[in-house]
């Protein structure tokens, strides 16, 4: 068989320079597609566009990736607003929420990667901690720590020992969302991965796979994409 084609969403940046150009620019840190690539898949970008084309672009794909990104709008989830909470990215948001309903609709293999992992929550009627300390080392640099995988899990299944993850992260998953199941935690009790249970493959994780080289999580999503 073919390698499987992994959609992976992007950010939407207002000014973004690359040599002699400073233009608006849908953008993805190398890291994610060529963690795709190193798991067996084929990598795709997924830039925001019109919520109701979700089901149309997934139909297309294999698998899912939502990255990681921007802070989510409280309003999603119905919370007011903390002065801690990142500016919103109401694109980003209403395009990877629609993203994420037609994966699971289809069936499609989904996997979320911070930002990802907190709008899978979401998605399915979850709220958010908009803010905690000790998961940022500093802004701009991942820090690490670590996970410890809730036996049984689809997760754990994956990574069944506790391990170092990279993190960079304020935000953390509050009131599950209908249907999910945590299936890792950190030490000081933050919720590190959430899932659905089977048969779907819908994962979510508060990490960063992209940015380490333990290629376990992806593969998993290869795998069930294939």
């Amino acid at each position: 068989m073919g390698r499987p084609l992994i959609g992976v969403s992007t950010y939407l940046e207002s000014r973004v320079r690359w040599g002699v150009w400073e233009l608006p620019a849908a953008l993805l840190p190398a890291g994610y597609p060529r963690l795709v690539q190193r798991a067996g898949g084929l990598a795709a970008m997924l830039p925001p566009d019109d919520p109701a084309l979700a089901p149309a672009t997934v139909a297309r794909l294999d698998g899912v990736v939502v990255a990681g990104g921007p802070d989510v709008d409280p309003a999603r989830y119905e919370a007011e607003r903390s002065p801690r909470t990142g500016p919103p990215a109401p694109e980003r948001d209403a395009w990877e929420l629609a993203l994420i309903r037609a994966a699971l609709d289809s069936g499609t293999p989904l996997l979320g990667i911070c930002r990802g992992q907190q709008l899978l929550n979401v998605a399915l009627g979850g709220t958010l901690v908009q803010h905690l300390d000790g998961h940022v080392k500093d802004a701009g640099v991942f820090g690490h720590h670590e996970v410890t995988p809730v036996p049984g899990t689809l997760y754990a299944g994956l990574v069944p020992e506790p391990c170092g993850v990279p993190t960079h992260h304020h935000q953390a998953v509050d009131r599950l969302g209908d249907g999910l199941l945590i299936s890792a935690h950190a030490a000081d009790g933050t919720v590190e991965a959430i899932e659905l249970p089977a048969p779907a493959w819908a994962l979510g994780v508060q990490w960063h796979p992209e940015m380490d080289d333990d290629l376990r999580v992806m593969r998993g999503l290869v795998a069930a994409a294939s």
